[in-house]
């Protein structure tokens, strides 16, 4: 396929650059991929979809402030610092991204927080925009992450929110999330309230946890026309051996698996047998998925609504079929459905 079959035009009010007050009290469009019907509902409605014993798979990822504000030495220039990964834990390096780039050099100091509470040191420049950084920092490792967590801000992108706000620090995270290393929220997820995970579990539903760390890789623009040649960042993956039985074990009774969010998508579907089954895995996956694809592991997704030409929107449509989830894109955009991570959901069955 091709990266213009993917461009629409959606309007700036639409792309949602707040929550709703309630999590589970988005709007949810249920798509049927077969008929292509579509009916209009609340997110907390979903429950009305699941039966007893089927499987709901969650990505338990929890995002950590990645994005720091802070001063170049002797000129005082701003420099923005975006935390993409932990390096060494026991020499503080990580791997970042820098912004205006062209103005830091090895062997530049940075300096962020007030009274300098935090040092870096240039030491490497890995890519055009990409730098490694080591923390000069003599307390325990412990002392040094709090404060570089205290200072980081939530990696809103900043089509949605210009300035992050205290509500950002809950509700850019999952209500399950616990494993640090995103720079990304798993949007599909977000709606999802404590109050109807309890709701599911009375009513039998089983949940199944996997991790995938969302990074730049999902915001980086396709720059390729012909999709088969678009290269997707890797980014690490774990699928437990407990949550890998409970998914064939539900396959194997006929019940339902329903991935939440494509980020779950993508984590699935890398690790399946010739039989068609998962299995446990802990890895990198750099698997980019566009129609037309067979799936092996999920029966229904659970999604939001994604920008033009992204890959997110690229894999919901190799999921729901290319026709049927852009006409059901337009009908959300007529029905001024929110887009984005903060937006509406939808439940492609």
């Amino acid at each position: 396929m091709k990266l213009s079959q993917f461009n629409f035009n959606l309007a700036q009010n639409l792309i949602a650059s707040h929550p709703v007050n309630n999590r589970d009290e988005s709007r949810l469009m249920i798509l049927d991929k077969k008929t292509g019907d579509i009916k209009h509902l609340v997110f907390k409605d979903i429950i009305h979809y699941m039966k007893e014993k089927d499987v709901v798979i969650f990505n338990n990822t929890w995002v950590f402030p990645a994005r720091l504000y802070g001063n170049k030495e002797k000129t005082g220039a701003e420099i923005e610092v975006f935390l993409l990964r932990e390096l060494n834990k026991d020499q503080r390096l990580w791997d970042v991204l820098v912004d205006p780039a062209r103005k830091i050099r090895i062997g530049n100091k940075l300096y962020f927080g007030e009274n300098d509470a935090l040092v870096a040191e240039v030491i490497d420049n890995t890519t055009s925009r990409g730098r490694t950084l080591r923390f000069l920092c003599d307390g325990t490792y412990e002392n040094f992450k709090a404060t570089l967590f205290r200072l980081g801000e939530m990696p809103i992108p900043k089509w949605i929110r210009k300035h992050v706000e205290p509500i950002d620090q809950e509700r850019y995270q999952s209500v399950f999330a616990k494993v640090e290393g995103a720079i990304a929220a798993p949007d599909g997820a977000l709606p999802f309230s404590k109050e109807l995970l309890k709701r599911m579990e009375i009513k039998g539903v089983i949940s199944a946890e996997i991790t995938l760390h969302m990074g730049m890789g999902h915001f980086r623009g396709v720059d390729v026309e012909d999709l088969s040649k678009h290269k997707m960042d890797s980014e690490p993956v774990v699928i437990p051996a407990s949550s890998a039985e409970i998914i064939n074990k539900a396959k194997a009774g006929g019940n339902r698996i329903f991935a939440t969010g494509i980020d779950v998508l993508r984590a699935v579907e890398t690790s399946v047998t010739t039989k068609r089954e998962i299995t446990a895995f802990e890895g990198w996956t750099n698997k980019f998925i566009f129609p037309p694809y067979d799936f092996c592991i999920p029966d229904a997704l659970i999604t939001n609504f994604h920008l033009p030409q992204s890959t997110m929107l690229m894999f919901v449509a190799a999921f729901g079929g290319y026709d049927t989830v852009m006409n059901a894109y337009e009908t959300a955009i007529n029905e001024k459905y929110r887009f984005g991570a903060y937006g509406d959901a939808m439940l492609i069955i």
